[in-house]
């Protein structure tokens, strides 16, 4: 008789925490389908879901370490290989500085518990101060705001949208992201439950998924999001319509005194800038107050961009001045059973700065539009070598033509993970993680960015193998021999934590956390309770919280005006001091619910079917250009050129150009046969490392000027 079982655990391939049920009949996974008993997900999955089957039985996935010896990988042993790369680690700082090697973490770490928790140590113990993440092509502008505002970089109000009746959204396309900065399952029913009590509202260069399902869209130039909000918060003032309501006691100054600050901004004089008529702009103000219980949200699109941190800092603005942040259908706050916030740091910027460029660090990390150049520039704290933590910044990040050029001449480079992609294929030493799926998980991350308080542990499906290593291991391997424990007390502490693990770690935060019962033990959340409980916990809708959600000493919103309105004079020189015409094109990227990270591009079930690598350009543009659907065309900016097929849609607005991130598996020496089979081209060879957000360092990904050419054959690197 066949040994089978449903397994129930989390998918943990995007932010959105869908619960799901894998079927298991002697050792393999015949099934995954969503979890109709889950209160958070309530049965929605999407493609990306078997992925966990296909990164699992993946003949690609690297299972031992590996070490390139003349050109050619060899297999090492645990312990040969750790000891080799921590030895070539110390002998590279004790020649060139601690700062001569970087660090880079990407995405996937945060979709991880353990490596989550159990990073630090190492980190510490690499003693550099060269460190960089995937949060600045992302998110560095949510986390600025949150942490000048609310006293703490995590504490990051989201839209509670099981509530709302009137949804008005800046760059975001949830149908395709499943929510970001927002976890949110089942999103195409939660949106049309909204449409239901209200209405939804879109603005993007782009008539999105999202977009198509809402009550309106309206087009927007790439970078002006920024210009429409100025005018938005001129119209709130103007018209009559500001309404602090209970958030006013908690606010460190009067924001009725910025009145003059918006006065210059009227629709009028933005318009033609932005694209959205002044009709427009005033009529979304007037419906969002009209509304009983509306948010303002924005996304990637907007963060992405010249003015990113400022633009996320107005909608934050806007949604204090209508009263509708720390309110009910409205921006609110969580109340996560792992209160991470109270163990991690608040944040901190400028403690010190990019040595080429002068780039300020935010809580520890650097730009990672300076790595390349950090790498490439001589001189006293020049980066030697990297450590790429579940990072691919080759495709992932800004000028990635100019990274791999500058990853050929590292002295070492140390990738742990399991695939040899476009960045790791130049490493010396290769130490896989092993797959999701055989790892415990609990998201100690997204539930602090849920749209319902909730809580889900599951233990590993598969048991780790006898050669296999856990990322937290290899971490905590590399930190023993990097920075050896010497008194008692500390190796004490030390086999405490290898003996924890995260699950141990992660038992002694549920019971610290607001659920946890205190000092007693028959009380509260736990992990033993979360284990008897396969689909979750429900904790519960968001609510109000106490002091308005500040961290502050005070316990006060710091609106902090000074730093984010300065940059007004960089707007007002970009948009309206400024005698050249408008750029022909702007680039912008897009997203596919089948896509996360380019891990998912070595799943067959994930990239068959219709080729999804195109350029989306609007018909009347096409026509000017003498471009046909289907026909090759070469698209260009300032630090490089791609080749790839047209795709002619109504859905762009003119001028605009938008290619899909995370492609360009074409690179030799990379070994995964489906994502080279399906290379497409990285859009991340057009955006310019020097084109930043001069507030936070954040990447500009969107809004990038360039040009498009029709080919009459298909470009000699497509073939």
């Amino acid at each position: 008789m066949s040994a089978s079982k449903t397994h129930f655990r989390t998918c943990n391939l995007c932010e959105a925490m869908c619960g799901i049920a894998i079927k298991v009949d002697d050792g393999v996974i015949t099934s995954i389908k969503g979890d109709n008993d889950d209160s958070f997900s309530r049965g929605h999955i999407c493609p990306k879901a078997i992925a966990l089957k296909d990164l699992y039985e993946d003949p690609d996935r690297i299972r031992r370490p590996l070490q390139k010896v003349d050109g050619e990988w060899q297999e090492l042993s645990w312990d040969d290989a750790l000891d080799k790369v921590a030895a070539r680690i110390s002998s590279l700082q004790a020649e060139h500085g601690n700062d001569a090697l970087g660090v880079y973490l990407g995405n996937p770490n945060v979709h991880n518990t353990g490596a989550t928790l159990m990073s630090g140590g190492v980190l510490r113990a690499l003693k550099t101060k060269n460190k960089f993440s995937a949060t600045s092509v992302d998110q560095l502008p949510h986390h600025i705001v949150s942490w000048k505002l609310f006293g703490h970089q995590l504490r990051i109000p989201v839209p509670d949208i099981d509530n709302t009746d009137h949804f008005l959204m800046f760059g975001a396309n949830p149908l395709a992201s499943n929510g970001s900065i927002m976890s949110v399952a089942d999103v195409k029913q939660r949106l049309k439950d909204v449409r239901r009590r209200g209405k939804l509202v879109v603005v993007d260069p782009r008539r999105t998924a999202t977009a198509e399902l809402a009550d309106a869209h309206h087009f927007v130039r790439p970078g002006s999001d920024v210009l429409v909000l100025l005018a938005m918060l001129n119209v709130l003032f103007s018209d009559k319509l500001v309404k602090l309501g209970t958030i006013a006691e908690h606010l460190d100054q009067d924001p009725m005194d910025l009145e003059s600050t918006f006065a210059a901004y009227n629709p009028e004089k933005v318009a033609a800038l932005t694209g959205m008529s002044a009709e427009v702009i005033r009529g979304m103000v007037h419906d969002f107050c009209a509304a009983s219980q509306p948010v303002m949200y924005g996304r990637l699109g907007v963060s992405v961009q010249e003015f990113g941190t400022l633009t996320q800092y107005l909608i934050m603005l806007f949604n204090i001045l209508t009263g509708r942040l720390n309110s009910v259908g409205g921006l609110m706050f969580t109340k996560p059973a792992v209160d991470i916030l109270a163990q991690s740091g608040r944040g901190n910027m400028g403690r010190f700065h990019s040595r080429v460029r002068g780039l300020p660090e935010f809580n520890g990390e650097l730009p990672v539009a300076t790595l390349a150049e950090e790498i490439t520039t001589p001189g006293a704290g020049q980066i030697k070598g990297m450590m790429l933590i579940a990072g691919n910044p080759v495709i992932s990040t800004p000028n990635g033509e100019q990274l791999d050029r500058a990853f050929e001449k590292l002295d070492l480079l140390v990738a742990v993970d399991f695939y040899i992609n476009e960045s790791s294929r130049h490493a010396d030493f290769i130490l896989p993680p092993v797959s999701p799926l055989e790892r415990e998980h609990y998201d100690v991350i997204f539930n602090v960015l849920a749209v319902r308080n909730n809580a889900r542990y599951a233990e590993a499906l598969f048991p780790r193998p006898a050669d296999g290593r856990h990322d937290w291991e290899i971490l905590l391997g590399l930190q023993d021999r990097l920075q050896p424990a010497h008194s008692m007390k500390e190796k004490l502490a030390r086999k405490a934590m290898q003996r924890m693990g995260p699950s141990g770690l992660l038992a002694v935060l549920l019971r610290k956390g607001p659920y946890g019962g205190g000092a007693n033990p028959f009380s509260g959340l736990s992990l033993s309770k979360l284990k008897k409980s396969p689909h979750g916990v429900d904790l519960g809708a968001l609510q109000p919280a106490v002091a308005g959600g500040s961290y502050h000493r005070d316990q006060k919103l710091h609106l902090e005006t000074e730093f984010f309105l300065k940059d007004l004079t960089r707007v007002n020189t970009r948009f309206f001091n400024r005698n050249s015409g408008v750029d022909t094109f702007l680039l912008i990227g897009r997203r596919d619910v089948r896509s996360n990270n380019s891990w998912l591009h070595n799943s067959h079930r994930l990239v068959k079917g219709k080729d999804r690598c195109t350029a989306l350009i609007n018909p009347e543009d096409a026509s000017h250009l003498n471009i046909e659907d289907g026909q090759w065309l070469r698209v260009s900016s300032r630090v490089g050129s791609i080749g790839l097929v047209a795709a002619v849609s109504d859905e762009m607005m003119p001028g605009v150009i938008s290619i899909p991130h995370g492609w360009g598996h074409h690179r030799s020496g990379t070994q995964w046969q489906q994502a080279e089979a399906h290379a497409g081209v990285s859009v991340n060879d057009l955006t310019d490392e020097m084109h930043i957000d001069e507030l936070s360092g954040n990447a500009v990904l969107n809004g990038v000027p360039v040009t498009v050419q029709a080919l009459a054959h298909t470009p000699a690197e497509a073939v």
